[in-house]
């Protein structure tokens, strides 16, 4: 995709929701899931959406929350959205992130440009904001594929990594 396809795949998605993100099992691309759903008096079904973004070379996620906000919500009790009481603080069992103000390229970045330049591919930076995180990548394709009930972006095997060490 080029930037105005990436910008476009952003938008369609604004004010959803980001049900997880993390790097792929093999640790090079970037997995944002997004979960889109739209009026039901359209009739559209909902869907899974995984916005992969490729070879991504660096991921920042922070905290959108204030240091306040943070300490109301350290009770273990929160992880846990059926939990009865009066528990304030942010409430993180929803399991769930609203997706505003959203995703977007950032303009003339100059990390990107230098990615660019030393790897011979079109880098792009990206923002991406929610109530409670924001990240930030840098990467060079987007893919975005609707994933199914059932899928899971890790599974822990029965045996270990297998200790290949990649060369150079």
């Amino acid at each position: 995709m080029d930037g105005s396809e990436i910008q476009a795949a952003f938008d369609d998605v604004f004010d959803q929701a980001i049900v997880f993100h993390g790097f792929a099992d093999y640790m090079r691309d970037y997995d944002v899931f997004v979960y889109a759903a739209a009026d039901p008096r359209l009739g559209i079904a909902p869907e899974h959406l995984r916005y992969r973004f490729k070879h991504c070379v660096r991921v920042l996620a922070t905290s959108a929350l204030s240091p306040q906000i943070w300490r109301q919500s350290l009770d273990e009790r929160l992880v846990d959205c059926t939990q009865d009481g009066d528990l304030n603080g942010y409430v993180w069992g929803v399991k769930w992130q609203a997706l505003y103000p959203g995703m977007n390229l950032v303009q003339d970045s100059i990390d990107a440009q230098r990615w660019s330049r030393e790897v011979g591919l079109p880098f792009y930076e990206a923002t991406i904001k929610t109530n409670s995180h924001n990240i930030s990548l840098i990467f060079s394709d987007l893919v975005v594929d609707d994933v199914g009930a059932g899928y899971a972006p890790f599974v822990v095997p029965d045996d270990g990594p297998g200790f290949k060490i990649p060369t150079l």
